[in-house]
């Protein structure tokens, strides 16, 4: 049995995943708003991030694998 953390009617079985997905949200907004990158670089970025979390949300739902983003190297 995993560490499940509950967040309304989910379970968020991966925290280092929900994790990353937020800093990099954020990480977004901040550099946005003190104008160090461009709209048009944040926004598709920053909806990219949103829906692979949904993606993600979506798979889990349905009971299905939700990809991963690393893997073993094949040599």
């Amino acid at each position: 049995m995993g560490i499940y953390h509950s967040v309304g009617m989910m379970n968020i079985t991966n925290p280092p995943k929900a994790l990353i997905l937020m800093l990099a949200l954020v990480c977004l907004t901040v550099l946005l708003s003190i104008g160090k990158i461009d709209q048009n670089a944040a926004l598709p970025m920053m909806s990219a991030i949103v829906f692979y979390g949904i993606g993600n949300g979506v798979a889990a739902k349905g009971g299905k694998d939700s990809p991963k983003i690393f893997g073993p190297k094949n040599d």
